[in-house]
């Protein structure tokens, strides 16, 4: 069959994680039908979408084949033969990795090991998703690859820097996908497409080949429509290699789900960190936030306004890393092709890649105690995890360095600290704006709770039931 047929474009779209897994063990479907299926799902909306910067066909349909014949000898893995998608900015041996930058890559000769990891649990990795350059903004454009469209309104942007990710996600082009947080790169886009997007503790996953991404910032988490599937691929790609400076006990995301949390105390953030610019909250998105609290109290849990205070000294934390990372991710990358904001922030990287990043990095432990002290007195912060609704795809486009980080800030100011603080934090679908457009709430717990939120999302789920809502199908 052709990309044109309906039915088989539509095939297995409605299928999470989980099912499909259950599907392809029980023989209900085939790997090849499933993953074929996935591909032709991203064909078929490529030219709108754009979610994609490589699509493996021939060898994920390769692979699928190889996973039939090892279903057929009777081998069960928790991932067998199910088509999963990940983001350019993580290595797949074989495929180049541009990261959202224009140049011509040499193919990567090793997978990166939250690849390893996926494929040692039978993911057949389908393709790898569009991001920004360098996964600096809540946008997922390049003049590389265009722009990438958000499933609910194909004027906006699905968010970033894991955008790409969060479209597939939402418009059931693929079950799930990995996608990577140093900002908020998963939380907002999961925000904006109306999905879970887990921000897991440093090191749960695995960032190598890189020790550790942009001086700790950076993590790797999955993005999926329901919390037993963002769950599933967690546990799945969780791990470490041999030379991560970050290893926390391991956890098993899994059986959190469905666990009683407790009754819980949880406080109401709706206050802006530390910003430079002027931003404010959105109505649409505080009453949505303020209905996510609602219902945890219908549900048993104490929730209480209670702003958190950041203070200045996460802002001095956070930048010498990020703009340092980005630096040190460019001089590594010879020939690429930047916008002219690149090079910018590069450049700055260049001066604060000394002293203010070695103080940046001291600050931490500070900031750990500081923060932490609010959690004697509560156990969960809801906060908003973007200050707005989607905005338009092309308002990126064309402006300066001044103006791109106004536009940046205004909209996204809530994710960013617990980046600096390497703690969990998970977006959850609060629902829609008058307008049709998704946004979320964040659940933000201390070291190694996300069995916690994860338990606490969930019991959110069973209520509000948002992984009923689906965009429109882009066939």
């Amino acid at each position: 069959m052709t990309v044109s047929d309906p039915a088989h474009v539509s095939g297995t779209q409605e299928l999470g994680l989980a099912e499909s897994a259950a599907a392809i063990a029980s023989g209900t479907i085939t790997s090849t039908a499933a993953v074929g299926g996935a591909l032709d799902r991203i064909d078929a909306a490529q030219s709108t979408l754009n979610a994609f910067r490589i699509v493996r066909r021939e060898r994920a349909l390769a692979e699928a084949a190889e996973a039939d014949r090892r279903l057929a000898a009777g081998e069960r893995l928790p991932l067998l033969g199910v088509p999963v998608a990940v983001k350019d900015d993580t290595d797949v041996a074989g495929e180049p990795t541009a990261f959202g930058c224009g140049g011509d890559f040499a193919p990567k000769t090793e997978d990166a090991e939250s690849v390893r990891r996926l494929r040692a649990a039978g993911a057949v990795i389908v393709g790898k998703t569009n991001t920004c350059e360098l996964g600096q903004w809540p946008f997922t454009s390049a003049a590389w690859f265009g722009h990438t469209r958000n499933p609910w309104d194909r004027a906006r942007t699905p968010g970033g820097s894991s955008g790409g990710a969060s479209a597939a996600v939402a418009a059931g082009l693929v079950p799930a996908a990995l996608g990577s947080d140093g900002a908020g790169s998963i939380r907002i886009p999961a925000a904006w497409t109306n999905l879970v997007g887990i921000k897991p503790q440093r090191g749960r996953i695995s960032t190598w080949p890189e020790a550790e991404a942009f001086y700790g910032l950076t993590v790797n988490g999955p993005l999926a429509r329901t919390v037993a599937d963002a769950a599933l691929l967690l546990d799945a790609a969780a791990g470490p290699h041999r030379g991560d400076l970050h290893t926390p006990e391991p956890i098993t995301a899994s059986d959190a789900v469905g666990r009683d949390p407790g009754r819980l105390r949880i406080a109401l953030s709706l206050r802006i960190p530390f910003t430079a610019t002027r931003t404010a909250l959105d109505p649409e998105v505080e009453q949505a936030v303020r209905r996510t609290a609602d219902t945890l109290r219908a549900l048993g849990h104490t929730v209480t306004v209670a702003d958190l205070h950041y203070g200045i000294l996460i802002g001095a934390s956070f930048l010498p890393r990020s703009l340092a990372g980005i630096r040190r991710v460019h001089h590594r990358m010879p020939g690429l092709k930047v916008d002219p904001r690149t090079t910018a922030n590069a450049r700055i990287g260049r001066v604060l890649d000394g002293p203010a990043l070695y103080g940046a990095r001291h600050l931490e432990p500070l900031l750990h105690n500081r923060i932490g002290r609010f959690f004697h007195d509560y156990d969960v912060v809801l906060a908003p995890t973007t200050a707005t609704p989607p905005p338009r795809a092309e308002e990126i486009d064309g402006i300066g360095v001044n103006a791109t980080n106004n536009l940046i800030t205004a909209a996204c100011p809530y994710t960013w600290p617990w980046n600096v603080l390497g703690w969990p934090s998970i977006n959850v679908p609060a629902g829609f704006t008058d307008a049709g457009l998704p946004v979320g709430a964040q659940l933000m717990g201390t070291a190694d709770s996300e069995p916690l939120l994860i338990s606490l999302a969930a019991q959110l789920e069973s209520e509000l039931n948002w992984q009923r809502h689906r965009p429109t199908p882009w066939w």
